[in-house]
């Protein structure tokens, strides 16, 4: 007896007469189809190739065999998409002194107030050695120590940027300079001690903070001018 491995149709149902589904699926197997069929089934396998390979291309760009694609696929548009590649180099760092790091800001409100920028540029030293986030115990705060009442009076949003700062004490010691008819020394002590304190006493106040204060800011002065 012989026996045949492998696949094989059916047989036939029923006395070699074949079911109504059998008869249809033989009858588009023995249809040959159209020139218009053929060509919606190549443009479907060309959109469906062209879509899976972009996707690949755009997935692994640099892992792709794309010589062996496109030899594979002749008729599937593959493009290589240009790679973001970003480099950051320093070639070289200079450092700023503090005393030189605001030199624009100084120029610029020396300029708007008329004021000498040696005289902003002590005041500033003086009050917080260039330090823009510098607060003291009393609460005046950035490069020109401004007190919280002072910057919401002039205007100031954040007293601890830069310019904002300098720009509202140079306008400050501007005002304080035409109250006192441009003396510098009366100027420096009411910034320190307040207009009121120095209209008591008509001069620099008997405080050693404040004497002290404007003898720095003095001798600043004279070295910057």
């Amino acid at each position: 007896m012989a026996v045949q491995l492998g696949l094989s149709s059916p047989p036939d149902s029923g006395c070699g007469v074949r079911s109504g589904f059998d008869r249809r699926r033989g009858e588009r197997r023995a249809t040959p189809r159209g020139g218009s069929g053929r060509r919606r089934g190549d443009r479907r396998r060309a959109t469906f190739s062209s879509l899976v390979f972009s996707l690949l291309t755009v997935a692994f760009p640099t892992q792709l065999n794309l010589a062996a694609l496109r030899n594979q696929f002749p008729q599937v548009a593959i493009a290589v998409l240009p790679s973001a590649s970003v480099a950051v180099s320093i070639d070289s760092f200079v450092a700023i002194p503090p005393r030189r790091a605001y030199d624009a800001l100084i120029k610029e409100a020396a300029r708007r107030y008329r004021i000498e920028p040696g005289l902003i540029r002590s005041v500033m030293q003086t009050e917080s050695a260039f330090n823009a986030v510098a607060v003291s115990s009393a609460g005046a705060m950035g490069l020109m120590q401004l007190m919280p009442d002072l910057a919401l009076e002039l205007g100031v949003t954040d007293p601890f940027d830069p310019r904002e700062n300098v720009m509202a004490g140079a306008r400050h010691l501007r005002r304080l300079l035409d109250a006192h008819g441009g003396d510098v020394t009366l100027a420096l002590a009411s910034y320190n001690a307040g207009e009121g304190t120095v209209a008591r006493f008509g001069a620099v106040p008997p405080y050693p903070e404040t004497q002290d204060y404007v003898q720095r800011v003095t001798r600043l002065f004279a070295l910057y001018r």
